[in-house]
């Protein structure tokens, strides 16, 4: 391995050295603070090596990794979001009474997990670095099982995990036998070549990692385990379920079938197409039905990667635009959610039904000015993140003529309106009984919490306003992946 080699590797060497500094500091000296500032500084300290790589990519780090500005920008925004998602759990721990440390150390080997599955050129890299994502979820849902609801909920995630990947691996297997290969590189020659190849085995073995796929991306059918995990788990946990685990997984198969021209196969984009409907109808018709927010954010986030799935169906260097930028938005809007769920706790309980939620505004104004601006994002209102993305996803539908798509997405969207107004109209809302306030709406806001959130939201307004620079960058990216 070369220096530059090396030197590619860089944010994934500063991750690795932070978590085994966290552990030694953990083995002889418990500080949470310590221990958080520590996670904060790797995290920052490979977000801010990033720009400097750009002059050896792209790069190919051995037949696994490939290092380029597609993989460089996923990289950024997961360990940007992990960085978040750090200083969140930090004040959600602070108000809880127990071993808080490991959490950490969990966090970190995640990200790891995800950064090199953006990178993976060959199969084992995508199963390797899916695998010590899932693995580390494990730990992070069940982290506090002060009730047995987190810890049913880890067990539920690792049970249907390990069936997922079962399929993932027996799929990648079937098409290894048929082509003798597991690079991507070399795949998209024999697929493209005309050898003779037995399509039972591609389709079925492409089928099987859908199934995989599907699982950790909680579309339907594969959606079961998401309402009941989000429920359970640590709201920042959720968050980062929602964000670094489901966008590092879009990206990979982004790549995946742009490189492999998967798009040909009709019965392929059939599926993906049969998929993109039912998760928008069942997401957001489910999501009418709930009263839990944390539910209701759950099948709202199965809807949403349905509308992704619309862009990604597209297919070219338009589809990989509007699926970045819709995922850059999305992970704004739902670390700003669950943040302020994790951020409302008290007494070691989150506010969970939407009626904890009535009279916010009276005593945090802006708590609440933050929740809406949230809440319009996803619903994509003008003004925020979520309208360009959202206007992004119909774009790329219209250009690639995928009008039934476009039109059910137009009809979902107006029911996921339905739902998110009725969080904000609860806020809103005068508190049923006068006199002091309810525990939630008096617990005191930390500060770190609080400059993560005000970050959240002036990003948020800021790509609704003005999202030019932004779209620059995906577009370079995105001509250089998908053209």
């Amino acid at each position: 391995m070369s220096t530059t080699d090396i030197t590619a590797l860089l944010p994934f060497i500063i991750l690795a050295a932070t978590t085994l500094i966290v552990v030694l500091v953990i083995s002889f000296y418990r500080n949470h603070f310590i221990t958080a500032m520590l996670t904060v500084i790797g995290h920052a300290a490979a977000i801010a090596v990033l720009p400097s790589l750009t002059h050896v990519t792209p790069l190919q780090v051995t037949p696994l990794m490939i290092i380029d500005d597609y993989s460089l920008f996923y990289i950024g925004l997961l360990t940007a979001a992990s960085l978040i998602v750090t200083v969140l759990m930090y004040s959600y721990l602070q108000r809880r009474e127990a071993q808080r440390e490991e959490f950490y150390a969990l966090l970190l080997i995640a990200t790891i997990g995800s950064t090199v599955l953006v990178t993976s050129s060959h199969f084992i890299t995508l199963f390797i670095g899916l695998e010590v994502l899932t693995v580390s979820l494990y730990g992070m849902i069940a982290y506090l099982f002060t009730n047995d609801r987190p810890l049913e909920a880890g067990i539920k995630y690792l049970i249907l995990a390990a069936a997922s990947s079962a399929f993932l691996l027996f799929g990648m297997a079937l098409i290894f036998a048929e082509t003798g290969t597991m690079l991507f590189s070399e795949l998209a020659e024999k697929l493209a070549g005309g050898e003779d190849l037995r399509q039972v085995f591609i389709l079925t073995g492409t089928g099987m990692m859908v199934v995989g796929i599907g699982f950790k991306l909680a579309v339907v059918p594969f959606h079961m385990w998401t309402p009941d995990i989000y429920e359970a788990a640590p709201a920042p946990v959720t968050a980062y379920l929602a964000t670094v685990s489901k966008g590092g997984m879009f990206a990979i198969l982004l790549r995946y079938f742009i490189e492999l021209n998967v798009y040909t196969y009709e019965t392929v984009f059939f599926v993906f197409t049969v998929i993109a409907i039912l998760s928008m109808f069942i997401g957001n018709i489910l999501a009418l039905l709930q009263s839990n927010v944390k539910r209701i954010l759950a099948y709202s986030s199965i809807a949403h990667l349905g509308y992704i799935l619309v862009a990604f169906l597209a297919a070219g260097a338009l589809a990989v635009e509007a699926v970045t930028f819709y995922l850059v938005a999305y992970f704004i809007t739902s670390l700003g959610a669950f943040g302020i769920v994790g951020l409302l706790i008290y007494n070691e309980r989150e506010p969970e039904d939407i009626q904890d939620y009535r009279g916010l505004y009276v005593h945090r104004p802006w708590l609440s000015a933050v929740f809406t601006a949230m809440m319009f994002s996803l619903a994509g209102i003008p003004l925020t993140a979520g309208f360009i993305g959202k206007f992004y996803v119909l774009t790329a539908g219209v250009s690639a003529a995928l009008w039934v798509l476009v039109i059910l997405l137009v009809v979902n969207s107006a029911i996921g309106l339905y739902y998110y107004l009725r969080i904000v109209i609860t806020m809103y809302s005068s508190p049923e009984e006068t006199g002091s306030p309810s525990g939630y709406l008096a617990q005191s806001i930390s500060i770190a919490g609080g400059v993560v959130l005000a970050f959240l939201m002036i990003t948020l307004v800021w790509l609704g306003v003005y999202p030019e620079p932004l779209i620059a960058i995906i577009q370079d990216i995105a001509g250089r992946l998908g053209g």
